[in-house]
């Protein structure tokens, strides 16, 4: 009995030991507690409620990404979130989101679905492949804004799809954009993010889809 609970305690170990080095851990900081944006998102959101959002954030990226295992993805172990009085909306940097408080304490409709819908585009900012600095900002941002669009929090406001001066104008119609190719490719966008790991060319549109972009 006790040679069967040494293996059992030493698989134990091991399936700990795994998960560990998997695992992200997430930080949750109202540096703007004082402001009224800081209280409003004490009081509708909190950081229970973030933390939440930031794992569901980053499961459902691995999936979009189809990252099924650490050699796929970023190693980034851990992913801390500051409500923050800043100007603007939110910005990733360097593993850390980074909200504005006057957004949240200036915003007039559902707050809860806005906060969430822009923690799902910083968080794939977080996770996203981003061809070591070559990739054009409007197709990085396109991408965010994809998987937003993808995870239904995509805000009223956006453009229709079709929409738009060029493919690679960022966020909302490029997200759009990315999403017509995915229906002629399923799974589009995950394949151009694994062949952006390391660098990018326009040409990645040709190899997938045998079409030019431009």
């Amino acid at each position: 009995m006790e040679h069967h609970m040494f293996f059992l305690s030493l698989i134990l170990t091991k399936l700990a030991a795994m998960q560990g080095c998997h695992a992200v851990d997430y930080a949750v900081t109202n540096t703007a507690i004082t402001t009224a944006g800081g209280a409003r998102f004490n009081k509708q959101i909190g950081a229970d409620y973030s933390k939440q959002t930031l794992v569901s954030a980053t499961n459902f990226i691995w999936r979009i990404f189809q990252q099924n295992n650490s050699a796929d993805r970023k190693n980034v172990k851990k992913v801390s979130l500051f409500i923050d009085s800043m100007d603007g909306v939110a910005y990733a940097s360097n593993n850390e989101i980074h909200f504005s408080a006057n957004y949240i304490g200036n915003y007039s409709g559902d707050l809860k679905r806005e906060f969430t819908g822009v923690l799902y585009h910083e968080m794939t900012h977080i996770w996203q492949w981003n061809g070591n600095g070559q990739t054009p900002g409007g197709l990085i941002e396109g991408i965010a804004d994809y998987v937003r669009l993808k995870a239904n929090y995509a805000p009223s406001h956006w453009v229709q799809p079709g929409q738009g001066d060029r493919w690679d104008q960022g966020y909302d119609v490029t997200a759009r954009f990315l999403d017509y190719l995915t229906s002629l490719r399923s799974g589009f966008v995950a394949e151009l993010n694994k062949k952006m790991r390391n660098g990018y060319n326009e040409r990645f549109f040709f190899d997938l889809l045998g079409k030019t972009v431009s």
